[in-house]
């Protein structure tokens, strides 16, 4: 234990997770707290409000039988540090960083601090390179850029863990650079944690991938830390270890829960919803440690999970996380009831940074016309199927009937693809196949140039593929 140790006998008082301090010295926040009664196991805390006149401990540890007249509570002089390297690759642990898959406790090549260090703005690099997620209406039409953070905005029974679990199984840097998956699962149930790592296991992805999870029967602190536990390993295997990292975080809901009840034991006044007032700043505190550092080799790109509760995009959890981050893939309940998936609805969802990664030297030259020709008469043969509904298919047009049958080819051969992940040619191929099958005249986002150089589309590969007539 430090130096700077101090013990107190009892506390204040208690309520729920939190125990209250009065008159402490020399107190951090983040700072490590152990908590002893007699004749029970030691507890352990954290220091969530180091105040003047009073201090806030989170206790990490159940609190049933706990008195805090009796309690000796010892500040460590030590804050939250993570243990980091390489040798986590492959490892399977705790939202507090212990093992989960019965092997001894990493020891890792560093100890890092697990809030981190704020980037300096004049040394990020502006971002220039995709990932490769697997799924074509992320990768086609919503490209992930490395240095991005892009939400995935899901809702209750949408399959959003197991599309963060297909991306962690399928994505991959497309030129073959060093490439490393971080999984924070927050909250989740113990039957998903189980599923998770048989997956992982069982599809090889575990061998590239660092996975931290936090299960909802865990302490609710264990979900403050278990997002920045996995941004400390992940900022050090991207900017000491070289390695472009994408860290997968799902459901950031249940963090943002967690922080709401944490607010509601410190009986603060609450915000929209009931959530504390300073929850955009904390996000921001999550979110922000995605960038490229100037004279580093590695990036951290982020692809955190959100639940929309009642699908109201409106709702304090997503519409914050829309200001901070760059875009949002939302997923469609019309096309999970379909069938489809992943239900990605490419209309509403959004890639800021899209353009920086794509294009000739990256992708391929003419990926924006192709991808603005999918949207464009994606959009008409959704405006197409509401005019329908209304007047009839027989009372529309040729060209939106033409759209209406390429959206519902579009939603079934592009979006769907529960064969398993794309790589990006193939995510090309499906897309020129669905645009060769429509008139030249409807195909106005396309130049002549890029028309005429398209490439040779890919057989289809069933009946249903079939260019219409």
């Amino acid at each position: 234990m430090s130096t700077l140790a101090r013990s107190y006998q009892g506390a204040a008082g208690a309520a729920g997770p939190l125990l209250f301090l009065e008159r402490t010295a020399r107190v951090a926040l983040g700072e490590w707290v152990t908590i002893r009664l007699p004749g029970a196991a030691d507890r352990r805390g954290q220091v969530i409000d180091a105040g003047e006149t009073m201090t806030v401990v989170q206790v990490l540890d159940d609190t049933l039988g706990l008195a805090p007249g009796e309690a000796t509570v010892t500040l460590t002089g030590e804050v939250a540090n993570a243990v980091v390297g390489r040798e986590l690759i492959g490892r399977s642990l705790s939202g507090a960083g212990r093992p989960l898959d019965g092997l001894p406790a990493p020891v890792g090549e560093a100890l890092r601090p697990i809030n981190g260090a704020p980037m300096n703005p004049a040394r990020r690099v502006r971002p220039s390179e995709f990932i490769e997620t697997g799924v074509s209406a992320i990768d086609g039409l919503n490209t992930l850029v490395r240095g991005q953070k892009l939400p995935v905005f899901s809702g209750p029974g949408l399959p959003g863990l197991e599309l963060a679990a297909s991306i962690v199984e399928q994505a991959r840097a497309p030129r073959g650079e060093p490439f490393a998956v971080v999984f924070a699962g927050i909250g989740i149930t113990a039957r998903e944690t189980q599923g998770f790592l048989e997956r992982f296991a069982r599809s090889g992805a575990l061998s590239r991938t660092v996975l931290f999870l936090n299960q909802a029967s865990d302490p609710t602190i264990e979900r403050i830390l278990a997002p920045r536990m996995a941004l400390a390993a992940a900022e050090f295997l991207a900017f000491d270890a070289g390695l472009h990292v994408l860290v997968v975080m799902a459901d950031i809901t249940h963090y943002c829960d967690a922080l709401r009840e944490i607010a509601t034991a410190r009986q603060e006044i609450p915000g929209r919803r009931g959530y504390p007032g300073y929850m955009y700043t904390d996000l921001a505190t999550i979110f922000e440690r995605a960038g490229l550092l100037m004279g580093r080799p590695g990036s951290v790109t982020q692809l955190p999970i959100l639940t929309m509760p009642d699908d109201d995009i409106t709702h304090p959890i997503p519409d914050l996380t829309g200001y901070i981050t760059e875009g949002q893939i939302v997923l469609s309940r019309e096309l999970h009831r379909k069938g489809i998936f992943p239900p990605v609805d490419v209309l509403p969802s959004l890639s800021r940074l899209m353009n920086a990664g794509i294009g000739k030297g990256r992708t391929v030259p003419e990926h924006r016309q192709w991808a603005d020709q999918l949207y464009a008469l994606y959009a008409q043969g959704r405006e197409a199927r509401l005019m329908a509904a209304i007047v009839g298919e027989a009372g529309l047009g040729a060209q939106d009937r033409r759209a209406l049958e390429l959206a519902d080819r579009f939603e079934r051969e592009f979006i769907g693809q529960r064969e398993g992940g794309r790589r990006l040619p193939e995510t090309f191929a499906a897309g020129w196949r669905l645009l060769e099958s429509l008139p030249r005249e409807d195909l106005t986002r396309l130049s002549d140039a890029v028309w005429e150089a398209r490439p040779s589309a890919e057989p289809p590969s069933s009946p249903a593929a079939e260019p219409a007539r």
